[in-house]
């Protein structure tokens, strides 16, 4: 069966299942323009913290945006945003055809992106390196986080590059993984990031900032910071606890 009669059986399988809907909502993904420049909107994004960002998310009603903890930095310094780059793959012994599609996903990373890896729980092999980390820096791309291994640390660190990872292993990918998408919907953890979303990290994490949403979610962490400074100053002036609650103050 061709490819392209096989798409249209799926098709008309959805259709008699009445999953639009779920499609819709599954693999949907936005493309609304932000109304700042990107550059604009990821610098103001790296003068805040995932505590902030995470707290208005929730404002939102959004309470699973935050990926999985067992991610961790590799600079605890680093702070960085970018726009979601996201690739999927799986443990595999293929080899044949594997170099080509990493080829063809790379040269289309961007500039200002954030890759995001989903590695389907692969504890194995590793899915970034140097020589992965070189190309992406010079291609623009602002930073990577991996749900799985990384190697080549020390290369990795001679970059100015943020790398959050799950462990470390001088295992490659190839014959042991595969990949198998990129640039669609991916699960880590609770959260889905889709192409596009805003991705915001810090020594405490990775946060997923929908698209649609992140312009305001912005304005409204850069009013907790700001609102926060006051709080540390009634603190560092001697106020008590319940004369900063009655100013509005949280703890």
């Amino acid at each position: 069966m061709n490819e392209k009669k096989e798409e249209g059986l799926l098709q008309k399988e959805a259709k008699m299942m009445k999953l639009e809907k779920l499609i819709a909502l599954r693999e949907g993904v936005s493309d609304k323009p932000f109304p700042v420049p990107v550059k604009e909107l990821l610098a103001r994004y790296e003068q805040l913290y995932t505590g902030a960002i995470s707290d208005v998310l929730r404002e939102f009603c959004l309470l699973d945006q935050a990926l999985p903890g067992h991610l961790r930095p590799l600079r605890d310094s680093d702070v960085v945003a970018g726009i979601a780059f996201t690739v999927k793959s799986a443990p595999n012994v293929k080899i044949t055809g594997e170099m080509t599609f990493r080829t063809q996903m790379l040269d289309e990373m961007g500039e200002d992106t954030f890759v995001v890896w989903d590695t389907s729980n692969d504890e194995r092999a590793t899915l970034w390196g140097g020589v992965m980390t070189a190309t992406a820096y010079g291609m623009g791309v602002r930073a990577a986080c991996i749900d799985g291994g990384i190697r080549d640390t020390k290369q990795i660190l001679e970059k100015p590059f943020p790398v959050y990872y799950k462990y470390r292993s001088p295992n490659g990918s190839l014959g042991r993984c595969l990949i198998t998408h990129y640039q669609v919907p991916i699960k880590l953890g609770d959260a889905v990031i889709r192409p596009g979303d805003v991705l915001f990290a810090d020594c405490d994490g990775v946060v997923c900032i929908p698209r649609d949403i992140a312009y305001d979610v912005l304005v409204r962490a850069e009013e907790i910071r700001e609102n926060e400074k006051k709080i540390f100053g009634w603190v560092a002036q001697g106020e008590t606890i319940h004369e900063i609650a009655e100013k509005g103050g949280y703890f």
